[in-house]
């Protein structure tokens, strides 16, 4: 099978100077994705979009949410947890090369398939941690990891996630990730409105604040997603 955008000028169009990266990727996830349990079998011939042009939805929502965070000394740091087959922190990495982004996920062939990613891109902004989200809450981080994490590590400024979990469940596994003023920044489907009323109490115990969804346009031509923002008090 061959992916249907793979003769468009739409990747290069949208990646602009990440292109040459994730086309590597796109090329290791259609070779390598299907046999190692990373993509289903319908998505091969849809990578581009489901995921990787997806993803890259994401950025003009982080760069506008972290313009004000840190400076060049000390610059705001991403947490993607639960990031599977680097979905969205693969794509976030190489399209952010100047931000730090933590890969969080707890499964051993997943991290094994992130750091391959990882090495063969030379994605030296993208650290990947072996580690459950509960295991990198700020104050009770597992020593196997700590070294992993940046020194005196207080969260994260940013979280990110993508088909993790239902807002009533996402709520408590990621606000105690976050700085407070941090944000998650998360892709989402079309009941994300209905996700936010069933999660008001949760959100309300966490400090979870000011949600907006965003339709982030994701190529000319092709369907938008949905993006969540929400504040941590």
């Amino acid at each position: 099978m061959t992916d249907l955008l793979s003769s468009s000028p739409l990747p290069q169009q949208v990646l602009g100077d990440a292109y040459d990266k994730l086309a590597l990727f796109h090329d290791k996830l259609e070779k390598e994705g299907e046999p190692r349990g990373i993509i289903g079998p319908r998505d091969v011939n849809i990578i581009w979009e489901r995921h990787i042009l997806n993803c890259a939805a994401l950025v003009p929502f982080l760069r506008a949410e972290m313009q004000n965070m840190g400076g060049a000394v000390n610059p705001p740091i991403i947490g993607d947890i639960g990031s599977g087959g680097g979905f969205p922190g693969i794509i976030l990495a190489a399209c952010m090369s100047d931000i730090p982004v933590y890969l969080v996920e707890p499964m051993e062939r997943r991290v094994e398939w992130l750091h391959e990613v990882v090495s063969q891109l030379e994605l030296s902004n993208a650290t990947v941690v072996r580690a459950r989200a509960q295991e990198v809450i700020p104050g009770q981080v597992i020593s196997e990891i700590r070294h992993l994490l940046p020194k005196n590590f207080r969260g994260f400024d940013v979280a990110t996630c993508r088909a993790v979990a239902p807002m009533t469940k996402l709520t408590g596994m990621m606000f105690p990730l976050l700085k407070s003023g941090g944000k998650l920044i998360t892709l989402k489907g079309k009941s994300v409105e209905a996700e936010l009323e069933k999660a008001a109490k949760e959100m309300k115990k966490y400090g979870a604040v000011s949600p907006h969804v965003y339709d982030a346009p994701v190529a000319e031509g092709l369907e938008s997603t949905r993006v969540l923002v929400v504040k941590k008090k």
